[in-house]
């Protein structure tokens, strides 16, 4: 799922010749690029999508949708998605999240042939 958050900036500074910031998500600060708001400062709320801001947003609204994301459990997942899909991987195949010994089920022959269960 991919979500617009809105989001409080914190910070706003230039990397890279680009327009960045750090947007406070209710207590999980991310860097976003802040080049499709030009007209942002310090304290505004902003819609993210993807890493980019892309439009402001009033502080009640902001508040509000932050809210109901954390009430339906998806805030965290949409502002970690590498992490929220680690810990599904893991709840299916039985390991951690943070497990390396992860070993291929099957490998493919290559020759259009069955799969080979590796030794």
């Amino acid at each position: 799922m991919c979500l617009g958050v809105p989001g409080q900036i914190k910070e706003i500074y230039e990397e890279s010749g680009a327009r960045m910031g750090k947007v406070n998500f209710g207590g999980i600060v991310k860097e976003v690029c802040l080049e499709y708001v030009p007209e942002a400062v310090v304290g505004d709320y902003t819609i993210v999508h993807v890493g980019f801001a892309i439009t402001r947003l009033d502080e009640a609204s902001a508040l509000e949708t932050l809210q109901m994301f954390h009430d339906l459990g998806i805030l965290e997942e949409e502002l970690n998605p590498e992490g929220a899909h680690q810990e599904d991987d893991a709840r299916t195949s039985g390991l951690s999240p943070l497990s390396e010994s992860r070993q291929p089920v099957a490998a493919h022959d290559g020759g259009g042939g069955r799969d080979e269960v590796p030794d």
